[in-house]
């Protein structure tokens, strides 16, 4: 079969054949095998870049490199510098592959891989999507992810789009018109998975729900469905499954990174361990045990090009306490670090309290397609939404009585009832925002 995606990876100069079957040996390992090799690339990546990496050396100082709990802590405010200064000697623009963060955390920044790192990117993606039978050479993704709007943008996105053999939905206009024009091409196209940020797929989901649609009774092609990008709500999970009548798989990454977790056939949120090592920190940088909340700490075992070691991505979560080194299992994510509301009474609550409690009662009737929470003073919050009708003076009130109880009393909302609700310049909701 003619297998064009990997063909344009090899073309770009991505070694793909050496990266799978790198990823195949490493899957392949035995519980002690992979301890050892865990080990061996954990002081392997680190010698690497005290020889050959300037930045990483300065940002390391006396610490002591046989001592793994005392290396420095990135964070994403040490590596907004220009990349020419984080780079490894031997690599450049010409044997690099270069991108960009969101900025959904606040703190964007370009950052680099060398090609064989990014190979495993792409191999770990493979291994994990054909869990669910999904193929990239020849399974038809349908795409719900933004877009460049410029001309030249547009295209060149459009371009990759038919090499990766995927449709794209943009996602800044999800009005009920534009929604009708996506049901029109699953009608047509044999897709056979779905793809995208999670809030422009519930949002999908719910527009079928108003039209009492199946989609898997419109395309009976489809497979299953990834979201990533934004958190998953059961409750979310349940309407998207109701809805599609396929599985809902949930997958948590970073461009910098790799697939951080993803949920596995037995319902499990598997963490990768086979080109990642991640860690549970507190706030003094003390590892934490399994079952214990603290800040997610990723180490990239492959990347030469550009440090990321002992990386704090700005999220909040939890091992889970069955987890081993070989298969970590992510028991929870919370939300980024910086989406967290400081009270009047000093009380610290992750936004994402004030999301779940306030999505629990606004939506119950299904008049409100999506809404997102911002605070603009200690005691003061403005929930902006978009909605068939205003809410209702009975809704508010409910509202103001949930988040009493669940957080403090003496807090205020206003509401704020939108047609559209602002996105970032890739199409991402963030659900919760302190403007403090």
């Amino acid at each position: 079969m003619f297998r064009l995606f990997d063909l344009t990876l090899a073309l770009n100069g991505f070694p793909m054949k050496e990266a799978k079957t790198a990823l195949s040996a490493i899957v392949g390992m035995n519980e002690k095998e992979h301890r050892e090799f865990v080990e061996n690339k954990k002081n392997e990546i680190v010698d690497f870049h005290l020889k050959h990496n300037t930045f990483y050396r300065s940002l390391h100082g006396s610490a002591a490199s046989d001592a793994w709990e005392k290396l420095p802590v990135l964070t994403k405010k040490n590596l907004q510098c220009p990349l020419n200064e984080r780079l490894s000697e031997g690599f450049s623009n010409k044997n690099i592959y270069i991108n960009k963060t969101s900025g959904s955390s606040g703190d964007p920044f370009v950052f680099a891989k060398d090609k064989f790192s990014h190979a495993l990117t792409w191999a770990s993606n493979i291994y994990r999507f054909g869990w669910y039978g999904i193929n990239f050479n020849h399974s038809l993704q349908a795409r719900f992810y933004g877009i460049p709007l410029d001309s030249f943008g547009y295209r060149k996105e459009r371009f990759k789009d038919l090499l990766s053999h995927r449709y794209r939905f943009p996602i800044f206009d999800l009005s009920d018109k534009v929604l009708e024009g996506f049901l029109d091409h699953f009608r047509v196209k044999k897709f056979d998975y779905i793809n995208g940020y999670t809030s422009s797929i519930v949002l999908f989901a719910k527009f079928l729900k108003q039209k009492n649609l199946i989609l898997k009774d419109i395309c009976p092609t489809l497979k299953v469905c990834m979201v990533t990008s934004e958190m998953l709500f059961e409750s979310d999970k349940f309407l998207l499954e109701s809805q599609f009548g396929i599985p809902v798989v949930n997958e948590y990454g970073a461009s910098e990174l790799d697939l951080i977790a993803f949920q596995n056939p037995e319902g499990e949120w598997q963490v990768n361990a086979e080109t990642l090592y991640v860690e549970i920190l507190d706030d003094e940088n003390n590892v934490l045990p399994y079952g214990k909340e603290g800040r997610v700490v990723i180490t990239s075992l492959f990347n030469k090009a550009h440090p990321f070691i002992r990386y704090d991505i700005g999220d909040i979560g939890v091992l889970d306490e069955s987890s081993t080194l070989q298969k970590p299992i992510l028991k929870k994510l919370t939300g980024r670090t910086n989406d967290v509301a400081i009270l009047p009474s000093g009380k610290k609550s992750p936004g994402l309290t004030f999301y779940y409690v306030t999505k629990s009662i606004i939506e119950d009737d299904g008049n409100v397609k999506e809404f997102i929470i911002l605070q603009t003073a200690p005691e003061r919050f403005r929930i902006e939404y978009v909605s068939e009708q205003p809410l209702s003076a009975p809704q508010i009130k409910n509202i103001a009585e949930a988040i009493s109880i669940y957080l403090e009393p003496g807090l205020h909302f206003d509401f704020e009832r939108k047609t559209v609700l602002d996105r970032s310049s890739r199409g991402k909701l963030k659900q919760f925002k302190s403007l403090l």
